[in-house]
């Protein structure tokens, strides 16, 4: 079952250092499940790990942002895009989608939302953006507060989503 958000986003605030079950060596990264290149991810963003959360994820202090790369294959997993979404969701209150468009990512398509939720009453601005390969689910996170943080965060975000292919036809 595809993890939560907002756990994801309490934990990996809270808690570094846990061991995580893949590596990232120069852009590439290793899980049990799958291997994937990201592109460039700043010095501005430090890793975050907590076990069993996600396979790579990032905390800007300045920015006070988090983003998140996930990865989970299993055929069972073959549903609409947009349940994926709503999955993510779970645990954010009065969200509203900003905006919602399908891009093409790696060959595919790829669901991309930006919401305005709140977490425990405190207002973020997320945007997920969700693609199925070759019996995989990759998600991509990323959670600022409302505002500039947002916009300045989004070019680090997608910077790093730039560079992300499974190596896979």
């Amino acid at each position: 079952m595809r993890r939560r958000l907002g756990t994801w986003l309490f934990l990996g605030l809270t808690a570094t250092g846990c061991a995580t079950t893949g590596t990232l060596q120069n852009g590439v990264y290793h899980g049990e499940q799958t291997s994937y290149q990201i592109g460039t991810v700043s010095s501005d963003w430090t890793p975050v790990t907590v076990s069993g959360q996600n396979d790579l994820a990032w905390h800007n202090r300045t920015k006070g942002a988090v983003m998140h790369v996930d990865s989970d294959c299993d055929p069972a997993l073959d549903i609409p895009l947009t349940a994926l979404r709503s999955h993510l969701m779970i645990g954010f209150t009065e969200r509203e989608v900003v905006e919602e468009e399908v891009v093409p990512m790696d060959g595919r398509e790829a669901l991309r939302t930006h919401f305005t939720a709140k977490l425990d009453g405190v207002p973020r601005d997320i945007l997920l953006q969700i693609l199925k390969k070759d019996d995989c689910v990759y998600d991509f996170g990323l959670i600022t507060p409302p505002g500039p943080s947002f916009d300045e965060a989004l070019l680090d975000f997608d910077q790093m989503l730039a560079g992300f292919t499974t190596g896979r036809p």
